[in-house]
């Protein structure tokens, strides 16, 4: 039986990975490194750490890591002040979901982009938990996330289901032992073997419901 539903951020609630794209690609750029759809690929479900050390030293950007990461973070919080991009249907996916079950989000994005999505979107408070993956030891596609998400709503693992859109994401809430629901990202699609290992895959957003999250 579902007890929890915990929900992915990026690409699930906002179309945010065109956004990230754009950020560091121009940062990486700017400051004299390479950047390709391969190295956006590679650092989806990355933490903050991980991501930034990758700038790094993959994509050759002499700032260290945590200026690196300090400066997305800055650029990416001015974008969505620009405009949110949420994803048609997901608040209201939220509310119908959030009227069942208590929700918690697992979300590779650093903290202050988690906070400043849910409060400019209004579904701050239908979450009672929110974890980043910069707040635990891996990020995706180790399940640390979701485990933490699951530990801090006081739900176990096994009773969660997870909402996500991407391979890590998709290997990560399956690894935690959650039921994952799968809206594949148009833009960044997850491998058929990450598919594989979801329970059930959506069109969209406006499609998950109660019925569908039970399974």
């Amino acid at each position: 039986m579902i007890e929890a539903v915990i929900f992915d951020m990026d690409g699930v609630l906002v179309a945010s990975e065109e956004v990230w794209d754009d950020v560091r690609g121009r940062y990486v750029v700017e400051r004299g490194g390479r950047y390709d759809s391969a190295a956006q690929r590679a650092m989806m479900g990355m933490s903050a750490p991980e991501w930034s050390r990758y700038v790094h030293e993959e994509l050759g950007v002499p700032d260290p890591p945590e200026v690196i990461d300090a400066e997305v973070v800055r650029r990416m919080v001015a974008a969505y002040r620009e405009g949110l991009p949420m994803i048609d249907g997901a608040a209201a996916a939220v509310e119908r979901l959030a009227e069942r079950w208590p929700l918690g989000l697992a979300s590779s994005s650093n903290r202050p982009l988690i906070d400043a999505v849910l409060e400019s979107s209004g579904l701050a408070g239908r979450f009672a938990a929110t974890v980043s993956s910069e707040e635990v030891g891996r990020g995706k596609p180790a399940p640390d996330v979701y485990l933490e998400a699951a530990r801090r709503l006081g739900v176990p693992p096994e009773r969660c289901a997870a909402i996500e859109d991407s391979h890590a994401g998709i290997r990560s809430a399956r690894g935690a032992g959650m039921r994952v629901v799968a809206i594949p990202n148009p833009a960044y699609p997850p491998d058929a073997g990450a598919l594989d290992a979801a329970s059930v895959v959506l069109g969209s957003i406006a499609e998950l419901a109660p019925d569908v999250v039970e399974g």
